[in-house]
């Protein structure tokens, strides 16, 4: 089962957030909790926000629908992506009358994680 959580128009550039998106993809939600707490950047505080709330969800829909029997230890980080929001676009003064744009980007965090293993890591444990 997979649960997902949005963070829509984080004041945080994309091309920041993807380096720290990078780093838990694939591991278990409390390694990955651990990490982004450690993590110095503002980017890892926003992901973590947004994980915290995918294991959120999933804790509420297991207690909605216990047949599901999800173990919220077991989760792992399938997919963190990180894509362009709006960019709001400014000016900045410079010499002689002239001005330079300046464009402030925003992004969209997206966390999916999932209790099932998936497909390649099965061929990585099978090959070992």
């Amino acid at each position: 089962m997979e649960f997902r959580a949005e963070y829509k128009n984080a004041k945080v550039s994309p091309k920041k957030a993807r380096d720290v998106a990078r780093e838990i993809q694939g591991m278990q939600v409390s390694e990955a909790i651990n990490t982004l707490t450690f993590t110095p950047r503002k980017a890892a505080r926003l992901l973590n926000k947004t994980l915290k709330s995918a294991v959120a969800n999933a804790g509420n829909i297991s207690e909605e629908k216990p047949e599901l029997n999800v173990n919220i230890e077991e989760l792992r980080v399938k997919e963190a992506v990180v894509n362009d929001g709006r960019t709001l676009k400014r000016y900045k003064p410079r010499a002689r009358g002239s001005a330079a744009p300046i464009r402030k980007r925003q992004s969209h965090l997206t966390i999916i994680i999932s209790d099932s293993v998936s497909s390649e890591e099965k061929e990585k444990s099978a090959d070992s």
